[in-house]
């Protein structure tokens, strides 16, 4: 990472945090639920056989109805796990099988792991503190997501839930850093990059 666009980063980072952080749990509540119930209307989710969530952590996008509905309609339910510098997600039957792991994330407790090849079918919900009409991405600072979307195929959706103002004209990138192929806010579904690129997610 350059010093420039390191810092760029960082103080993005911070300044969005603060404002996430400064939330009101009624709006948490009240724009996760929106945000929600776009994502159950999407073509991406509701085609899809599985789904992989993240368990929202500091006023991030709540994530429950998706799971419930998720496992509703008799698809394959994945969170990620966090084991020895590993980027793998595990399969739960029921948000019971979650438990608090590191930095208190709820993660699987066990579960099988996505297997080999196991990505077709599925989509990705992923979580960020900032991103741009173009799907570029700023995360928590770990690169995880980074990684494990890597190791997927680059046809799997990947889709990002933020509040309307995580949406900004431009977010700072380099070399690694995988763009998303829409980001559903309270308010609209934005697809991402070049037409071409798109999943089957129209924007609003």
């Amino acid at each position: 990472m350059s010093s420039l666009i390191g810092d760029k980063k960082r103080a993005l980072r911070g300044a969005i945090l603060a404002k996430r952080a400064s939330l009101s749990s009624t709006l948490v509540c009240s724009w996760g639920a929106a945000i929600q119930r776009l994502v159950l209307a999407l073509p991406a989710y509701r085609t899809a056989e599985a789904i992989a969530l993240y368990s929202p952590v500091q006023n991030e996008v709540e994530t429950s109805a998706i799971g419930r509905g998720a496992l509703a309609t008799g698809k394959r339910l994945y969170y990620p796990k966090v084991a020895g510098g590993g980027s793998r997600i595990f399969q739960v039957r029921s948000e019971a099988e979650l438990v608090p792991g590191r930095h208190g994330i709820r993660e699987p407790a066990g579960g099988r792991p996505l297997p080999h090849r196991g990505d077709v079918g599925l989509a990705v919900f992923v979580p960020g503190v900032a991103f741009d009409r173009r799907g570029n991405r700023l995360g928590r600072g770990t690169g995880w997501y980074d990684r494990f979307l890597a190791g997927l195929d680059a046809r799997v959706p990947r889709i990002a839930l933020a509040y309307e103002f995580q949406l900004l004209e431009e977010v700072p990138v380099e070399r690694g850093d995988l763009p998303v192929h829409a980001v559903v806010t309270e308010k609209r579904v934005i697809a991402c990059g070049a037409a071409e690129d798109r999943v089957d997610v129209p924007g609003g």
